[in-house]
This record gives C-alpha cells, sequence and structure tokens, in this order.
C-alpha cells in the first residue's frame, strides 16, 4: 500500500485576481496570468518566539522644513549672521552714536559779578598801545599813546572812545604813507581766564583796504593760549560780523550747536585752513554801514569751561539785564555764535587773554581778498594813496564791563 495524502487536494484558485498598490494606495490594476496556488494546508502554528514574517512597506521621505537650522547651508549662515551683526549694530551702536550726536554741554545759570571796567575819559588808561609793525603782515604803522594822541587817533569822553585810522597823510606828506598807515592797536593790562565780557559798540569801521577787530588774546603766547574774535570785518564790511576760535591742535565745532549765525569752518586748529579758525558769520546788518545806522549795539560774550558763546544785540534790544549791571545769559535766548567744550577742551586752550583793539590795513586777511572785494587799484597802492577813504575807519565804544562768576 503506498501513502496516501491525507489532505484533500489544493482547489484552483481565481483566473484572474486584484493587486493593490500598498505603498501609495494607488489605483487597482488588473492582472491575469496563470492561477496561483493556494495551499489548502491549515497554517502551522510557529514555534514559540518567533513571530510571523512582516511586509516591508517603503514610505517616502518628508521635505524637511525650510526653518530647520539642521537643513540651513553655509550661505544661509552667513546670510542670518550679517542680519545679526545689522540688528547689533542698530539696537547697540547706533543709539550710542546718537547720544554722542546729541550731546550737548550744560550751559546752567551761573551769577555774575562786576570785576572790571573800561569807560569814560579813562578808558584807554587800562589799555598798553603796540607799537611798530603789525605781526599779521599788515600795511600799517602802529603808534605809541602819545604819537596816538598827538594825531588825534586814540580820545575819550565822558560817553565815548574812540579809535581810528590816519586821514591825513597823502602823497605828497612827509613822511608820506608808502610804508603804511598810522593807526592803532591796544591791549588791556588785565588778563582773564573766563568771564562775561559786555563790550558796548557804537561805530565799527569798514572801508576799502581796512581789517579792524575786537578780540581777545594772550599777546605772548600765541596760538597756545587760543583766540577769541569777537568782532571782525574785512573791507566794504557787507558779509556782516564774524565770529571766530583759532587753537592749537585738538579742537573742532563738529558737533550740536545752538545759535542763529553761519558756520564757516568747524576745525580752530590755526595750522589748517591758512589759520581761518572755527568761524561764525552773522546777518549783513550785524556789522559796518547798516550797523552804524542803527547806532549799534551790544557784544556780550560768554566764557566758561562748558564753552564760548556770543551775542549780538541791536541798541533797540539790548536786555534789561545788562543795562541793570546784573547780566543773566541763560535768559538771552539762542546765541549769534556757539563754541561748545564737545570737542575742544576750552580750559586748556584759552588762558590769560587779554583785550585786544585794532585797526589794520591790507595783512593776511583783508589783503588776500581785496581782488574780490570790488575795491579799486590793489590794496597797498590803494591805502597809501586815499587818506580820505579812511573817514569811517574808526572805532567808537561806549564802555567794557567784565563780569566774573562768582
Amino acid at each position: 500500500m503506498g501513502w496516501e495524502n491525507s489532505y484533500p487536494p489544493p482547489k484552483a484558485g481565481p483566473t484572474s485576481f486584484q493587486v493593490r498598490d500598498t505603498y501609495n494606495d494607488g489605483p487597482v490594476e488588473m492582472v491575469s496570468g496563470p492561477p496561483p496556488y493556494y495551499s489548502t494546508e491549515p497554517e502551522r502554528p510557529l514555534p514559540r518566539g518567533h513571530n510571523p514574517p512582516m511586509a516591508y512597506q517603503y514610505e517616502q521621505p518628508k521635505p524637511v522644513s525650510r526653518w530647520n537650522p539642521r537643513s540651513w547651508r553655509k550661505r544661509t549662515w552667513a546670510i542670518i549672521a550679517a542680519i545679526l551683526v545689522v540688528i547689533i549694530i542698530i539696537v547697540v551702536v547706533v543709539p550710542v552714536e546718537v547720544a554722542k550726536a546729541n550731546r550737548y554741554p550744560d550751559y546752567s545759570r551761573l551769577n555774575y559779578t562786576l570785576s572790571d571796567e573800561y569807560t569814560g575819559a579813562t578808558f584807554f588808561d587800562k589799555f598798553d598801545y603796540f607799537e611798530g609793525y603789525d605781526p599779521a603782515q599788515g600795511f600799517v604803522h602802529y603808534v605809541p599813546r602819545e604819537r596816538a594822541a598827538q594825531l588825534n587817533l586814540t580820545y575819550a569822553t565822558t560817553d565815548s572812545a574812540v579809535l581810528k585810522v590816519d586821514t591825513t597823510v597823502g602823497p605828497g606828506s612827509n613822511p608820506d604813507a608808502s610804508t603804511g598807515r598810522f593807526s592803532v592797536r591796544v591791549q588791556s593790562q588785565a588778563q582773564y581766564d573766563s568771564g562775561l565780557f559786555i563790550f558796548d559798540v557804537k561805530h565799527t569801521p569798514f572801508g576799502c583796504g581796512t581789517w579792524p577787530a575786537l578780540w581777545l588774546v594772550d599777546p605772548n603766547n600765541w596760538p597756545e593760549n587760543g583766540e577769541i574774535d569777537v568782532m571782525e570785518a574785512v573791507n566794504q564790511a557787507t558779509d556782516g560780523n564774524q565770529m571766530t576760535l583759532h587753537t592749537t591742535d585738538d579742537c573742532t565745532m563738529s558737533a550740536k550747536r545752538i545759535m542763529s549765525g553761519s558756520s564757516l569752518n568747524t576745525d580752530c586748529y590755526n595750522a589748517t585752513n591758512d589759520n581761518a579758525g572755527c568761524g561764525v558769520r552773522s546777518a549783513a546788518d550785524t556789522y559796518g554801514s547798516a550797523y552804524n545806522d542803527a547806532s549799534g549795539g551790544v557784544m556780550a560774550m560768554e566764557w566758561r569751561d562748558e564753552g564760548i558763546r556770543v551775542w549780538q544785540f541791536g541798541r533797540t534790544g539790548i536786555p534789561s539785564d545788562i543795562t541793570a549791571r546784573n547780566p543773566d545769559p541763560s535768559t538771552w535766548g539762542e546765541a549769534s555764535a556757539d563754541f561748545p567744550n564737545t570737542k575742544c577742551d576750552i580750559g586748556s586752550h584759552f588762558r590769560n587773554q587779554s583785550i585786544i583793539v585794532n585797526i589794520d590795513l591790507c595783512g593776511q586777511y583783508a589783503g588776500s581778498v581785496y581782488a574780490q572785494s570790488g575795491c579799486p587799484s590793489n590794496c597797498t597802492d590803494y591805502v597809501a594813496n586815499n587818506p580820505s577813504a579812511f573817514t569811517n575807519a574808526f572805532w567808537e565804544f561806549g564802555a567794557f564791563q567784565v563780569y566774573s562768576a562768582s
């Protein structure tokens, strides 16, 4: 007897079957072919500890988010770093720079008391007369006190003090003015280190070839101890008053300033811009014929560690506290010129200053711009041969007052 399969014969499967795309769960595909074999044997249990094999299904990788830093390239990191630097600059550096640009000294109120005065018939008694040729190459002969009195170039009354240029010496005179015209330069015997200076100016000199100035300087230590020009103009003086500082190095006005005048230069160092200094110019009617026709006015200059400020008041606009001899600059409003200490140590650049009044002719300033001034001939020839052209070349003052902070 042979062995006999104890199981029933296998049954044939269907003639066709369906296949589903299990990976993508896609559409059904009909496939035909020979029928597959289906075992009719019952499934046998697997030994304990063995799991049935599992069908492997492959999943498509999910796209990586652009916000995931792990996916960023070096270029992306460089852009991010640049953005962070910009943010740091905006958040940290910009406010610092803005604060620096807006720095401004505290011109708080100071109490001033009168410490010195130049007035009346004795106005020139507190001044020394400079004698000789001009240090700034001017076409003048500065005369001593006695000669100035003899030529009537300086004199004072109870109300006014006058300093002027000679108007008598002409081409036929002996001596003539071929080497320069007679003029005057005076400097105060007292020297100052700070203070509030009030100058009553009734008439300013002007005319072709003139270079007048009201200024402060240490005559024996220039430029080491600085220079403060309160009033200055040249030739016909149609541009208005100029206020200027001249210093050694490391003094600039490239900072916040509060003033009505127009800045000409910001570097005060005497070795730059042909010693132009850091000047400020006022309106056209603040000097010359227009100023004189309005009876002049008052110049006020405050010099303190916080800065140097200059005000110019017309005759009808002089503050009452100046007239009352109790000046308070904190009430005067915007200055004509403002020279703050933001980028200039005022205390170290300005010391031992004398008040100086002079009328120079031609020289480094008036002579250098004479050709563009509309004046005739050349500067030295015109000065030497036209004495009558200098009838307006004179200063007239009321009084000078110097106040000290208490």
